[in-house]
């Protein structure tokens, strides 16, 4: 039996393309001591799969003849620990692979849910991210108005959704006016700007008539600008991701740094959802609540097969993805 795997081809230097990867086998990898072997069924696609290109971040550089690495869920299909049996669902740090093998105490054991998938976006990654990122650091009241960017992606959705079960008024910003149009209408946000359509600033200035206490940012460059602009005074400005930054080799910042955290005596903080583990389990209780409430609606984008991944990649990066994107490797298990 071969395991199928895609490794980094060639590194880019502008944007993505296809010709970047190779798909390619190798034996089917058999866990040492202490190890499990993990086929994988749902890979995480995410604008970071990018950025480790570019060099070292939170993590180690990818490099040319790599795997490329990923979060996914997996299925313990052959175990040398006691630590996990042949059948459990755990998360790992994975490669873009049919299987790998890692320490079992690298693998996180996962509970049972009526659908895997959501492990992967409202109950995973992507819904942690949101709920760390702005209940922590944005910390949003009743009553705010809460700006978030990539509105229609898989954590700005959740961002939104949570503010408004907060309480709170929110703005989204988002991509074309059919992504404008679902994100009110299907995520229930107030209202929805259209980066694509110029004019951004003002546009927002006139969604925000009252000014922005939170700001969450997915993308960077000169969105970023537009959102500080209409930022009201100690306002709280959470740094998720810059996707704007990550497929060029011209990134551009703000030009209104630092004086409008001067001026507005902003808060700014990035941060990676780890940082938050330890609260993971406040998240979920908050996150199943609102989604059997209805306050929330999960929106997952899945691709099929493993050898699309590179596609999946180059699409999201275009924007071209509403809700958490993954790619199914395997069918789930029965």
């Amino acid at each position: 039996m071969t395991n199928r795997q895609i490794v980094i081809a060639e590194l880019p230097e502008d944007a993505l393309r296809p010709e970047h990867f190779r798909l390619t086998e190798t034996d089917v990898p058999d866990p040492g001591a202490g190890e499990v072997q993990l086929r994988v069924i749902l890979m995480s696609i995410d604008a970071a799969n990018r950025s480790w290109m570019r060099g070292a971040t939170y993590r180690a550089a990818v490099k040319t003849g790599d795997a490329m690495p990923t979060y996914a869920i997996c299925e313990v299909t052959k175990s040398n620990s006691d630590r996990l049996a042949v059948g459990d669902i755990v998360a790992a740090e994975a490669t873009w692979s049919d299987y790998i093998t890692l320490p079992a105490h690298k693998a996180q054991k996962l509970p049972k849910v009526p659908q895997l998938s959501h492990l992967m976006s409202v109950y995973g990654i992507a819904g942690k991210t949101a709920y760390h990122g702005l209940i922590s650091i944005g910390r949003p009241m009743a009553g705010e108005t809460v700006i978030v960017s990539a509105a229609a992606g898989s954590v700005g959705g959740y961002v939104g959704q949570i503010a408004r079960a907060l309480g709170c008024r929110v703005v989204g910003i988002a991509g074309g006016a059919e992504k404008c149009r679902w994100v009110q209408e299907e995520l229930g946000f107030d209202a929805c700007v259209d980066y694509r359509a110029g004019g951004l600033s003002r546009a927002l200035a006139e969604a925000c008539p009252d000014g922005a206490d939170v700001y969450f940012d997915n993308v960077g460059g000169k969105v970023l600008e537009s959102a500080l602009n209409v930022m009201n005074e100690r306002g709280r400005v959470v740094c998720c991701g810059a996707v704007s930054q990550y497929d060029t080799d011209a990134p551009a910042g703000p030009r209104n740094l630092p004086g409008a955290i001067v001026v507005k005596r902003l808060r700014m903080e990035g941060f990676i959802v780890m940082d938050f583990a330890r609260d993971d389990d406040k998240c979920l209780r908050a996150m199943r609540h609102w989604v059997e409430r209805g306050q929330i609606k999960v929106t997952e984008d899945i691709v099929e097969g493993l050898e699309n991944a590179p596609q999946a990649l180059i699409g999201l990066l275009a924007g071209e993805n509403k809700g958490k994107r993954m790619v199914r490797v395997a069918a789930d298990p029965n």
